[in-house]
């Protein structure tokens, strides 16, 4: 092509978005339905990023939304994808700018940039398939398989009874943690449920907990002590997720790590908890924080404070950039996302495996396709 410069490689020739909608088997309670916030979840809203080039190379990503906001990321990336149209998908960090920019007056953080999140991974994946390599090697792995912890057996509206089989299912399938919600009203009762999981599961066992921001803070640091004997590997979230200040005084008072960023939306908000030593373990989320441009920056900045990762929900994604942390991470294993996708990580030992497919490894499922809402492909003509 006239004009083009030869250190253009390719160039993108359509973005199709698709809504997709899963259903979930039973409504899933944690401690913010069982303290009236919110409603039971029933589905979770997936955002895929289908990108593809000239050259008929193609990536695909994902970015999710709970509960709301789901047509909201569709709405704000079909308005932003056409700018995406002749570029070269390999200029991934100058794209997303360019697309923050394109929709600068909504802002720089939220559904804005989890709109972006999922043609990012996208663009992300796209490079790795050109190399030939799985992501994780693609941005230079430390590992082949990353220590894993199971959260979807363990929530809130599962009897005790339940909570144990469900551990004694994750374990056997190769899981190496276990993971149960807390923050119920009655304080007791969530002592009772830690109590009976960890004498089911052993004390060799890892073993979390989730308050999911329930807490305030002197109620915090009382059950905090409670836990204690538990050996409990961190206690997730026990305070409002912007409540800096409130986590670094349990941190520095408690023996039990505390973790937390899953629902910070920006660098610069999990740059505010490092800064202040607000948390021992940072969960931060891809597809929440704008995607794997935004998580490697992320990535740096707690490497450099020299703090664990232990990145939330979305293993298919978080796999590989917790494989390519440098320090020994976690990551969350959920069974909810399965069928979405064609091809399944392999879980044995403990440990979440990389496999050898390049890029992230997954295609969209015939039955992600049934599930879309809606679906938009943006190209030259468009």
């Amino acid at each position: 092509m006239a004009g083009r410069s030869s250190a253009v490689l390719d160039r993108i020739a359509s973005v199709t978005l698709s809504s997709v909608t899963l259903p979930l088997p039973t409504g899933i309670s944690d401690a913010k339905v069982l303290t009236g916030r919110q409603r039971p979840m029933t589905e979770v809203a997936f955002l895929f990023a289908e990108i593809r080039t000239e050259a008929g190379l193609e990536g695909v990503g994902f970015g999710y939304a709970k509960r709301a906001g789901g047509p909201a990321q569709f709405a704000h990336a079909r308005e932003v994808a056409p700018d995406l149209i002749g570029e070269d998908p390999s200029d991934i960090g100058r794209l997303w700018t360019k697309l923050v920019w394109a929709g600068a007056s909504v802002g720089r953080s939220g559904a804005a940039t989890q709109a972006l999140a999922a043609i990012d991974v996208a663009l992300w994946d796209l490079k790795a398939k050109r190399a030939g390599l799985p992501l994780a090697k693609l941005l230079g792995a430390h590992r082949d398989s990353v220590r894993c912890y199971d959260t979807s057996g363990g929530f809130l509206h599962e009897s005790v009874e339940r909570l144990k089989d469900n551990a004694t299912r994750a374990l056997e399938s190769g899981v190496g943690g276990i993971k149960i919600k807390v923050g119920l009203p009655d304080r007791a009762e969530d002592l009772r449920r830690v109590a009976a999981v960890r004498e089911h599961v052993g004390d060799a066992v890892p073993l979390m907990v989730d308050a999911n921001q329930q807490w305030d803070r002197s109620t915090a640091m009382r059950v905090g002590r409670a836990l204690e004997e538990f050996d409990l590997v961190w206690i997730e979230e026990p305070l409002d997720a912007y409540d800096a200040e409130g986590h670094a005084r349990l941190a520095g008072a408690l023996d039990t790590a505390i973790a937390g960023g899953e629902m910070l939306t920006s660098v610069a908000e999990h740059h505010e908890l490092i800064r202040r030593g607000a948390v021992d373990v940072l969960q931060p989320d891809a597809p929440r924080i704008g995607g794997i441009t935004q998580f490697l920056k992320l990535a740096a900045l707690a490497e450099h404070h020299d703090l664990p990762i232990a990145p939330h929900f979305a293993m298919e994604i978080h796999v590989h950039l917790a494989a390519a942390y440098p320090l020994e991470p976690w990551v969350e294993h959920f069974d909810w996302l399965h069928p979405l996708f064609d091809e399944r990580l392999v879980i044995s030992g403990g440990r979440m495996h990389l496999s050898d497919r390049p890029g992230l490894g997954i295609t969209m499922s015939g039955q992600a396709r049934a599930w879309t809402v809606d679906r938009v492909v943006v190209d030259e003509s468009r």
